[in-house]
């Protein structure tokens, strides 16, 4: 087993193999993301998480493989499993059913070929020219283009379509293709260009809708493919299940104690963790989209083993299609996808947050770091895992709505937030001499429909006056997050009912009790509950306001910290009338008690270890265009998928960001808070629709969103280029010889202008002859080679320097190291120095050149 896997590393990345006469063959990484069809594959993800590496093992499934070759990639995969330790999460991928994971290793895309191993296909090496192959391209994100018929019947008017050729790509995009689809199609062009051809293929581009500006590239399309002699059809959409769909959850039990498989429903959505047990397996359906199988730890051996098998009959049990997409994940290693699914999943003796720890078993000691405001921006994923962009210390702004307007609110109320209002909260912070801004709506439990939607209104008419800048963030009543709190110094109150308006008949209540939670300045609020002994806890410090005074009252499971904190907002409360009488638990006076309405059970169990959420953050595409509310998912995500013309969804699971693109279409920008609730509603995890929405605009991105992605680029976005200037980059076409259709036998060849030495050398782009492209001079350079070499005899030309020099300047320059001269000539132009007689060949330099440099470049003798 060893020497068959011999190829796994402990380095992060990844390795495919192909099922070759039932043996396992490794794939060269320039050959990654193209899959025959005829063919079985075996890839293995190495990543690396902290300190450990987590391992996934997809094994693909052509759409023309045999049984036997699928046979084989499943045991192979088993093998592999166990080799690695029983650890993995296994995935079964079908042609044009993979998951959004496995898409997510090929960002350029994924291209199916026809043939396989069985037919003698193999993989194509670097500079193999002798290929002619139509491909269809389909998709935005998730990108796939399938070897389909060399003939017009193949197009239609909403697809890509790539015509390659060997030295030459012919991309034709459809009219009404969007300008995503053609930027894909563009980047899987460059990619195999630069990929498998060594950056020597040129590439040209049609646009469907006004082919008469590219005649020259028409030409060669229809001297391939013939004359088109009919309408081309509209293109089809890609079939995507809606998030309804993917929400339907049901967990059944396996077992197969009688030899014979039993499948028991066990429930369905809203799914707990508690409900696997560590001794069986369990499938876990979504909708018929997606099987997952969990095998317990403490499962048999023989029951871990077939658990792949077992789903493959549990899809031919409920007639789901053969190509369902089945993911296997072992008890304690699950996926993040996985865990997404269960209303809550925590990890034992997991820590929560930067510097907290929890023991287990008794009151919870809690410590925790000294807050850094200073790292935020240095460090953006510090930011975002911390959710604060600073420490809170900038300019603080706040309104009320009132009659549907703005009021503004006096500062000595600041951090005074009633159930019964509406308020719009406006942060500024400065960083590198710039100002930022975050915009919170917050929402009272209380406020009517109408202040609701005034807040909202009014949030629109506050982010347009400050440039489109501000970050807005939805608040509901008790969902505030931290950086919210940090604002208020810790001394934030919010109040049950009644509202903070002047002229308010509501008469105050005589005795009001407040939960105070946090440890410092940055994470506390008090919160009103009701005036009852039930309310306690005993891990928490409440305050008991009266007439007669404040009781603060400190159960045995708070902290000294809470206790400090407590203090702080007491001053507030009270308004600074009267001291605070320090109640312990256990020694209450019977006034205390009385002012509750007499002593009744509170909750009084010892914190036992804080349970620590473990999601990981995804990415999502999120679009109702077509009526239906589809999410996709983008996996191995990086700033460079956030498309400028779409709205992303982050998802971090205690808050939600929503990111526009400049070019998002109005409505997608006006239906932006609609589709995060449509997210979290349809959410099949079954998620709190009260979670914290941000809503971020392209160009404004705070620390706490960059800090998911690695590597983010502030200039990107002013520096970015667009689908045209990368369309311009790639220059006229210039080298169409000898592309033939052999069915037709057509043959088109194009004559170049060529230009003196002198005026080639060594000038810059601004000083090359008219006409001629700075990418392509070695065009112009061998025009002029072979006019000379025409008229001159090679002694005679081995001592015209300007000749020599120019000609090893390309080599170095533009075609770095030429492998068929090195290997035929045995010659390599020198890299520091242009002296000839430094340079020791087998043939003279010149006739390496004549017979060898042609060959190398475009194929020909």
């Amino acid at each position: 087993m060893e020497y068959t896997f011999r190829a796994v590393s402990h380095n992060p990345g990844i390795i495919i193999w192909r099922i070759e006469k039932m043996e396992l063959v490794q794939v060269p990484e320039k050959s990654h993301g193209n899959f025959y069809e005829g063919d079985c594959y075996i890839l293995l993800s190495t990543q690396k998480v902290g300190s450990s590496l987590s391992y996934d093992i997809h094994y693909w499934i052509g759409s023309q493989s045999s049984q036997d070759e699928q046979g084989a990639a499943a045991v192979y995969t088993i093998q592999l499993d166990e080799f690695l330790g029983s650890g993995p999460i296994q995935h079964r991928e079908a042609q044009n059913h993979e998951s959004d994971a496995f898409r997510g290793y090929f960002k350029q895309g994924v291209i199916y070929k026809k043939g396989g191993v069985a037919s003698g296909m193999k993989h194509i090496e670097t500079n193999s020219y002798d290929i002619q192959r139509l491909l269809h391209v389909k998709g935005k994100k998730r990108v796939s283009a399938m070897e389909v018929e060399m003939s017009w019947k193949s197009f239609n008017l909403g697809d890509v379509f790539l015509l390659d050729s060997g030295k030459t790509i012919i991309q034709w995009n459809g009219p009404e293709s969007n300008r995503q689809e053609r930027l894909k199609g563009m980047l899987l062009a460059k990619d195999i260009r630069d990929r498998e051809r060594g950056g020597r293929t040129e590439i040209g581009v049609i646009e469907g809708e006004a082919e008469a500006n590219s005649s020259k590239l028409m030409d060669i399309l229809t001297s391939i493919l013939g004359q088109r002699t009919s309408k081309l059809p509209s293109g089809t959409p890609d079939e995507l299940a809606d998030q309804q769909q993917k929400a339907q959850l049901t967990l059944y039990h396996v077992s197969d104690a009688e030899g014979q498989m039993k499948v028991i429903e066990v429930a369905t959505r809203p799914l707990v963790q508690d409900m696997l047990n560590h001794d069986d397996c369990y499938f876990l359906d979504q909708g018929g989209v997606k099987i997952f199988v969990w095998k317990g730890k403490r499962a048999n051996k023989a029951e871990r083993q077939a658990a792949m098998s077992r789903a493959l009959e549990f899809i031919k049990l409920k007639n789901y299609p053969t190509t369902t997409n089945v993911e296997t994940v072992n008890d304690g290693a699950e996926s993040a996808l996985f865990k997404q699914l269960f209303q809550s999943w925590s990890v034992k003796d997991q820590t929560v947050g930067l510097g907290k720890t929890h023991s287990v078993g008794r009151v919870a000691n809690v410590t925790q770091e000294k807050f850094d405001a200073t790292r935020m921006h240095v460090m953006p994923d510090v930011a975002a895992q911390e959710r604060m962009v600073d420490d809170g210390t900038g300019q603080v702004q706040v309104w009320r709505i009132e009659d549907l307007e703005l009021v503004p609110v006096e500062s000595q109320w600041h951090g005074f937030f009633y159930g019964g209002d509406c308020y719009l909260v406006l942060y500024t912070y400065e960083v590198h001499n710039k100002l930022n801004y975050l915009l919170y709506m917050w929402q009272g439990r209380h406020a009517s429909q109408d202040e609701i939607a005034a807040s909202a209104f009014q949030a629109v008419a506050l982010d347009q006056k400050y440039g489109d800048q501000p970050v807005q963030v939805r608040i509901t009543m008790g969902k505030e997050p931290r950086h919210f709190m940090a604002m208020f110094k810790g001394k934030m109150v919010i109040f049950e009912g009644g509202t903070s308006r002047k002229g308010t008949s509501d008469p105050e209540p005589p005795i009001r009790l407040f939960q105070v939670r946090g440890s410092d300045a940055s994470n506390t609020k008090a919160i009103e509950v009701p005036a009852l002994a039930a309310s306690l806890n005993s891990n928490d410090v409440f305050l008991l306001r009266s007439q007669s005074g404040i009781h603060l009252w400190c159960g045995k499971g708070s902290s000294g910290d809470e206790r400090a904190m407590a203090k702080e907002v007491s001053s507030v409360i009270g308004q600074h009338s009267t001291a605070e009488e320090i109640v312990a638990e256990g020694q209450e006076p019977v006034e205390f008690w009385d002012l509750l309405g007499g002593k009744a059970p509170y909750a009084n169990d010892k914190r036992l270890q804080q349970a620590a959420l473990d999601h990981q953050q995804r990415l999502f595409e999120c679009s109702n265009k077509t009526g239906r509310f589809i999410v996709t998912e983008v996996t191995q995500f990086t700033q460079d998928d956030l498309s400028e013309d779409d709205v992303m969804l982050l998802d971090t699971w205690d808050q939600v960001f929503l990111w526009v693109g400049n070019e998002a279409n109005e409505l997608e920008r006006k239906e932006a808070v609609v589709t995060s609730q449509e997210y979290l509603r349809t959410h099949p995890g079954s998620r709190d629709p009260d979670t914290p929405v941000l809503l971020i605009k392209q160009g404004y991105e705070p620390p706490t969103f960059t800090g998911w992605f690695t590597a983010w680029d502030p200039s990107k976005w002013s520096g970015g280029k667009t689908y045209e200037e990368l369309k311009k980059e790639l220059g006229e076409v210039t080298f169409l010889v000898r592309i033939t259709n052999e069915q037709n036998g057509v043959e088109t060849k194009k004559n170049f202008q060529s230009y003196p030495p002198k005026d080639l050398i060594n000038k810059l782009a601004n000083e090359l002859p008219k006409g001629v492209e700075p990418t392509q001079k070695e065009v112009g350079v061998l025009s002029c080679y072979n006019e000379v070499t025409s008229v001159q005899s090679t002694a005679t030309l081995i001592h015209s320097d300007a000749v020599v020099q120019l000609v090893l300047s390309v080599l170095t320059n533009v075609f770095f190291t030429l492998e068929c001269c090195l290997e035929t000539c045995k010659w390599s132009p020198p890299l520091s120095s242009r002296n000839i007689s430094q340079t020791q060949t087998s043939v003279p330099y010149l006739e390496c050149l004549k017979t060898c440099l042609p060959a190398c470049l475009y194929g020909s003798s």
